[in-house]
């Protein structure tokens, strides 16, 4: 038995001991994405467009994510309209950006892997890129949104009568907490898994414009500031969809 199966069976035996039914099925919305990662890589390989792709796996995934991760159906479906509009609002942000920037494709330090192969794959590298920093996004987005649903469902539990405006101030109030600790979350899962990258650097004395300007490096923090964005996004996006899940449920009431 492979350490990767033997750690999955030990996360999977942790998030049922802990989370019950919730943490188990949350597991399987983990397997179910990974092969709808799969599932994209391949599509974008046949040559099927990239941004159509990031769309209709991106919806999918969310989906997952959040309806397996959560069974509180207000909150669930509130989380998963802001992740949607949050997604669709990154998208128009990236591809310009990627564009811009282009970061996209190898940089030197792969050069002696790819030595004598082929790079006429036929897939654009910039759609490839764009797709990398949508999907990248999702699981800090469907997070803070979870969160912040699940924080203002249990205020409308308690207090059903609760004054659209105060729902939103409370709605706001959630986000400012959730908000450093997301940060400080993708800025070491960054710096952890770019520490050899860092010290290849030092050990080769990269100037600080060519670390700057390197490709791999640009690109993940790009990747980081977009997830960021979305975090930030997350906080009055949901916020606002659910005051109107509540406006509308007080309205069905009267």
């Amino acid at each position: 038995m492979s350490t990767i199966t033997v750690l999955g069976l030990v996360l999977f035996a942790l998030m049922t001991l802990i989370g019950g039914k919730t943490g188990a099925t949350a597991f399987l919305s983990l397997i179910f994405n990974f092969g709808l990662l799969f599932l994209a890589i391949v599509l974008i390989s046949w040559g099927f467009p990239a941004m159509g792709v990031s769309l209709v796996v991106g919806t999918v995934i969310l989906a997952f994510t959040i309806f397996f991760g959560e069974d509180n159906e207000l909150a669930a479906k509130t989380a998963y309209i802001a992740s949607l509009i949050i997604m669709v609002a990154l998208i128009l942000l990236i591809f310009p950006v990627e564009h811009w920037v282009m970061a996209q494709g190898f940089s030197l330090e792969d050069s002696e892997d790819l030595e004598g192969m082929s790079l006429t794959i036929g897939v654009s590298f910039v759609g490839v890129a764009v797709t990398e920093a949508i999907l990248s996004t999702l699981g800090a987005i469907a997070e803070a949104s979870i969160a912040i649903a699940a924080g203002l469902s249990e205020i409308i539990e308690q207090h059903p009568h609760v004054a659209t405006k105060r729902l939103y101030i409370d709605g706001i109030s959630i986000g400012k907490q959730i908000i450093g600790t997301t940060f400080n979350t993708l800025f070491f899962g960054f710096f952890g898994g770019f520490l050899a990258l860092f010290i290849w650097f030092s050990g080769l004395h990269y100037s600080f414009g060519s670390v700057i300007n390197n490709k791999i490096f640009v690109g993940e923090v790009l990747m980081i500031l977009f997830a960021l964005i979305g975090v930030i996004l997350a906080v009055p996006i949901t916020t606002w969809v659910m005051t109107l899940e509540h406006r509308r449920a007080a309205k069905l009431k009267d």
